[in-house]
């Protein structure tokens, strides 16, 4: 017989037999013969850069509560088709972890300068991507005995791993099939679920400290499992192993043969029950599509967010989107004899720019000195009459969060870019505007940045909108409060 193939979500031990992937990781279950699943979130992978709060809890922004919610769905999702499909999923019931989350709904009150915008958000937690209702409360112990039902199937495996185990909730859903209780109390802080129609089990079991101490070492600045780590992973694959064989000798369904699976064997109810499947599905096909939309649609917005972090083409494109929104007819420009990143005009003038981005430095001269050369190859064209206004778009310290950068361009740069006449605008700066005016359209706004753009020398401060700063503060209510 194959060897069992094993997967650990979540988590990693010391084994070769059990192949490890990251919670962000976008793969189907159904390959593995045996999932091991812990939920535990990396909040701060989704919090880094924000400081809002929601009655104590973290509250995370549209994007991040989108991706955290779609990572959650997609685990659910995997969890469910592969206990349906006869795999043995085990999951270890890590820290509940709670934070609100952005629902992209919205109310309004007021009008003008003292309308109020509602951001409606709703809790979310770990817990989520179990597609069973548990209803987990929060506490801690390790004081846990085996149920009186349900639990003779994992004695192996508890027998080997009770000391090391500790639970971090306890299940108050209604008719939970418990394995193991609180010695106190009698609450469920582990249960077994078999499918009815297939050989897949779920199994939920205390939290393990996959990372003690003893389990890790240092080497030249990397963490190395240690031999203590290699035998813990050893025993922990052995008893899973034991527990999966142990499951489906207990209650192997044959599988359907297709002769059986014939129309002329089909029950009323399942007829009718399959029409009710195809409508369903239907349902869920024109979702699908709606969401695929709605997705490319974002996607494209956010592309002018690479003003704050990109360089090369996905700089120059968002520079060239983000001009438009000011009301620029912008459009990179090539022929047989010249490049240019970006040439932009409006009723104020045309302009010529050239955009640089910089890890971890300043912009320097030398990207001045080229769009200077730009400047006169684009004048000997015939159909230019006069020098367009030169403008250097920079995206310095790119992958420093912007409230610890320096000045976007060096001393040598902005001197030179001040006696040539030539504008250094930071491609942040122009995030602020193009942000504002997605807020509060405002031609008069616009006009007023365009023309900063076409008179300024130097570094640029393009003006503030007061207004389109007050609209974008926003409340946050979840829908029971409102």
């Amino acid at each position: 017989m194959a060897a069992k193939k094993v997967l650990s979500v979540g988590f990693e031990l010391a084994s070769v037999d059990v192949k490890y992937c990251d919670f962000k990781a976008d793969i189907s279950l159904l390959d593995w013969d045996i999932v091991l699943f812990r939920p535990a979130i990396d909040i701060d992978d989704y919090f880094a850069y924000s400081s809002d709060y929601y009655k104590g809890k973290p509250s995370l922004s549209d994007s991040f509560s989108f991706q955290l919610k779609e990572r959650c769905d997609h685990w659910r999702r995997e969890i469910k088709e592969a206990f349906n499909s006869g795999k043995t999923v085990i999951i270890f019931l890590s820290e509940l972890q709670e934070v609100y989350i952005d629902t992209g709904e919205r109310r309004y009150s007021g009008t003008g300068r003292n309308q109020k915008t509602t951001q409606i958000v709703s809790l979310h937690s770990n817990y989520s991507v179990i597609p069973i209702k548990l209803s987990p409360i929060s506490t801690k112990g390790t004081a846990i005995k085996r149920a009186a039902r349900n639990a003779d199937v994992i004695s192996p495996y508890w027998k080997e791993f009770a000391e090391v185990s500790q639970y971090k909730v306890v299940l108050t859903a209604e008719k939970i099939p418990a394995c193991l209780l609180t010695k106190n109390g009698d609450k469920p802080v582990g249960a077994l679920y078999r499918n009815k129609n297939s050989n897949g089990s779920l199994i939920l079991l205390p939290d393990i400290d996959f990372y003690a101490e003893k389990f890790l070492r240092e080497k030249d600045g990397e963490q190395l499992w240690t031999p203590a780590a290699t035998q813990f992973a050893a025993r922990m694959v052995s008893a899973i192993i034991g527990l999966d064989k142990a499951l489906h000798s207990t209650g192997e369904i044959t599988p359907e043969p297709p002769w059986a699976a014939s129309s002329d064997y089909a029950l009323l109810q399942e007829r009718r029950l399959n029409q009710q499947l195809l409508a369903a599905e239907e349902v869920i096909e024109k979702a699908r599509k709606a969401k695929d939309s709605i997705l490319e649609d974002l996607k494209s917005s956010r592309r002018l967010r690479n003003l704050l972090y990109e360089k090369g083409k996905p700089l120059e494109n968002a520079i060239i989107d983000g001009l438009t929104v000011m009301g620029f007819r912008a459009e990179p420009f090539k022929d047989s004899n010249s490049e240019f990143d970006v040439v932009f005009e409006s009723d104020e003038g045309r302009l010529i720019g050239e955009a640089e981005g910089k890890d971890s430095k300043a912009i320097n001269i030398d990207k001045l000195r080229q769009l200077a050369m730009n400047i006169h190859e684009d004048l000997r064209r015939e159909e230019v009459t006069k020098p367009a206004k030169g403008v250097l778009f920079g995206n310095g310290f790119r992958l420093t969060p912007l409230s610890e950068r320096d000045t976007q361009f060096t001393e040598k740069c902005i001197s030179s870019a001040e006696s040539s006449s030539t504008a250094l605008l930071a491609t942040t700066e122009l995030f602020r505007v193009v942000r504002a005016l997605l807020t509060n359209p405002n031609e008069d706004y616009a006009k007023l940045c365009r023309k900063a753009i076409l008179d300024g020398v130097g570094v640029l401060s393009l003006p503030q909108l007061q207004d389109a700063e007050k609209h974008n503060q926003v409340e946050q209510m979840t829908s029971e409060d409102a």
